[in-house]
C-alpha cells in the first residue's frame, strides 16, 4: 500500500498520515522533516532528494505533504491512493492555532528536528492566503483529473472520520 496525503497547511495531513501508517503498519514520511533542517533552515536539496528517494524504495509507505520538488510525478504514479484535504482556510487556521498552543516551544515528530512549533505572521499569511493560490488549487484539480480512480478529496473532519471507518484493516 502506498498512500500520498496532500492538502492545505493545518488541514491535518500529518495526523491522517500517522493514522494510516499505524492502520497499515507501514512507514510514514512527513515532508516537513525532509524540507526543514534545524532552526527552520531549508535542508540541502541534494540531501532532501536522497532522503525521499531512499524512503520510496520501501515496498509500502505513506507520504505526507505537497512539496512538488520531491519526486512528485513518481509519488503520484506509484501511489495506490491520493488523499487531498481540501478544508476551508479558517478551519485550517483554527486547527494550526490549536496545534501551536499544544506544541508551543517544542518540535513535533512530524516536523524537522530543531524546528519548534511557531505561529508567526508569515505562517499565518501562508495558511490564509499564500498557501491557497490559484495554481495550488489548480494542481489539486489536475491530480483529481489525472488520477480519478485513486484520488479522494476530504473537505472536513467528518469526511476523514468516515474515510477511516470505511478502510479495511
Amino acid at each position: 500500500m502506498k498512500i500520498v496525503v496532500m492538502g492545505y497547511s493545518g488541514a491535518g495531513k500529518s495526523t491522517l498520515a500517522r493514522a494510516l501508517g499505524e492502520r497499515y503498519n507501514v512507514p510514514v514520511l512527513h515532508f516537513d522533516t525532509v524540507y526543514w533542517a534545524p532552526n527552520w533552515q531549508e535542508r540541502d536539496r541534494g540531501e532532501a532528494h536522497r532522503m525521499v528517494r531512499e524512503f520510496m524504495e520501501n515496498p509500502s509507505w505513506v507520504i505526507d505533504g505537497n512539496y512538488t520538488k520531491f519526486e512528485y510525478e513518481r509519488r503520484m504514479r506509484e501511489s495506490n491512493q491520493i488523499i487531498i484535504l481540501d478544508f476551508p482556510r479558517l478551519v485550517c487556521f483554527f486547527r494550526a492555532w490549536k496545534r501551536y498552543f499544544r506544541y508551543r516551544g517544542r518540535t513535533r515528530d512530524d516536523m524537522g528536528e530543531g524546528c519548534p512549533e511557531k505561529m508567526d505572521p508569515e505562517f499565518m499569511r501562508w495558511i490564509l492566503w499564500e498557501g491557497r493560490t490559484h495554481s495550488k488549487r489548480r494542481k489539486f484539480q489536475e491530480i483529481f483529473e489525472q488520477y480519478p480512480k485513486k484520488t479522494v478529496v476530504l473537505r472536513c473532519q467528518k469526511d476523514i472520520d468516515q474515510y477511516l471507518e470505511g478502510l479495511p484493516c
